[in-house]
């Protein structure tokens, strides 16, 4: 399986996956802790973390699978959402948690 096939099974099978440096109990950057303290803000149940300073691999495809260059990156059912800016403008104007909300 290649690294591309790893990361759309990975973001397919978790409602809501965020790759991120660290995990949510011990966030290894500012940013990532900042992500998951967003998504907690919003009542999410089912957080799925990818630590990619764990694996290299997933580190430098998920930045070419999202075309997206910065981690964290927030997937909601599948789709790529955004890096930490992305997700603090969205949970400030209320659209991250009603997207969450609809997850149920």
């Amino acid at each position: 399986m290649t690294t591309q096939q790893r990361i759309q099974q990975i973001v397919s099978e978790h409602p809501v996956v965020l790759f991120m440096k660290g995990n949510a109990q011990f966030p290894q950057c500012g940013f990532s802790g900042r992500a998951v303290q967003i998504l907690k803000a919003c009542d999410v149940k089912n957080l799925f973390t990818v630590n990619v300073l764990e694996d290299n691999e997933i580190r430098e495809g998920v930045k070419e699978f999202a075309n997206w260059p910065t981690i964290p990156q927030l997937y909601i059912k599948g789709e790529f959402i955004g890096g930490s800016d992305i997700m603090m403008e969205m949970y400030e104007n209320g659209e991250l948690k009603q997207i969450i909300a609809e997850l149920g």
